[in-house]
């Protein structure tokens, strides 16, 4: 069969031949569809991820670890966790029986293995609570994830949102989605910090946080108050850390700031993912929620992986 095959740590996946993986008495053949491309999966690849040790443990291997595919019997499907060295990525992979979950009907497979960018925008309710009518500031909105975020946010009922990036042509399409105010995160530190207070408005109730680093760090420290107060509560939730991984935090900008910080997987259960993946799948077959796609064949997967031009479209694969 063909694949996208990586020989090294670090290096780019090549268009070339694998051998066709043989199922185990307990797994299934997929044939696959469609293969979202996330930072996430290059991050693997480059051995800088922290789970990504385990991972990279033998090579030749396929990378990525789920997408849309379709099971013997014809049902489409998302599937995850294939046995490695097979990934996605390619034109066949493997799963143990029941790794894998029927598409909704309605939903094409390029849009299908897009989905879980939304779900990640969904953790301003599941792990911050927000309420309707609250303020939502999106760090990081000119992504793929940081663009459905900010739809997320308008029909999750948010009062205002608040919109973050480097971009200023990209943060004019973030306002188209929904966002009332932005924020270019590409000045100096003392204009950036002006800006987050201008724009805050009563208050940030919650921040969807994909950049971590600098910004965030500037943020923390333009809610810190300079004289005594009762603050108002300001949930932050971590996702990512597209502006580093690290940040220095004062002690004042937790004690004194009303600042709460959560992890994105907060009160995530079975129950509750199945809740949040109901919604969005409605929100997308209704036509609410739009995903910005850019579609290119396995065979140019040597050069889809090194573009940097995808200004918030997830790159998706084709077989």
């Amino acid at each position: 069969m063909k694949a996208a095959v990586l020989h090294e740590i670090g290096g780019v996946p090549r268009f070339e031949d694998f051998p066709d993986p043989v199922p185990a008495a307990d797994e299934v053949i997929v044939e696959v569809r469609a293969v979202a491309v996330e930072n996430v999966d290059k991050a693997f690849a480059a051995g800088t991820h922290y789970a990504s040790g385990g991972y990279l443990a033998r090579f030749p291997l396929i990378p990525v670890f789920d997408g849309i595919g379709t099971l013997p019997d014809g049902t489409l499907v998302g599937f995850g966790r294939p046995r490695a060295p097979y990934g996605a990525l390619a034109e066949r992979t493997v799963v143990a029986r029941g790794a894998y979950v029927p598409v909704p009907d309605g939903i094409e497979p390029e849009v299908a293995a897009v989905l879980g960018s939304a779900v990640t925008g969904m953790s301003m309710t599941t792990a911050a609570g927000l309420v309707p009518g609250e303020t939502v500031l999106v760090q990081g909105a000119t992504g793929v994830a940081g663009r459905l975020t900010v739809q997320v946010a308008r029909l999750l009922g948010a009062g205002r949102i608040v919109a973050t990036g480097r971009d200023e042509g990209q943060l004019r399409e973030v306002l188209d989605l929904g966002a009332d105010t932005v924020i270019n995160t590409a000045v100096q530190d003392d204009a950036l910090a002006r800006a987050y207070t201008e724009a805050r408005g009563d208050g940030y109730d919650v921040v969807v946080d994909f950049l971590w680093g600098r910004p965030t760090e500037i943020l923390l420290r333009s809610l810190t108050p300079e004289s005594f107060a009762f603050p108002k509560p300001t949930r932050v939730v971590q996702v990512g850390e597209s502006a580093g991984a690290r940040l220095t935090l004062s002690a004042d900008s937790l004690r004194t700031s009303g600042v709460e910080i959560y992890g994105a997987a907060r009160n995530l259960d079975p129950g509750t993912m199945g809740e949040v993946y109901g919604r969005i799948v409605a929100w997308t077959r209704s036509g609410e929620l739009t995903f910005a796609v850019e579609k290119v064949p396995l065979s140019a997967v040597e050069s889809a992986w090194r573009r940097t031009d995808l200004r918030g479209r997830r790159l998706v694969v084709v077989p």
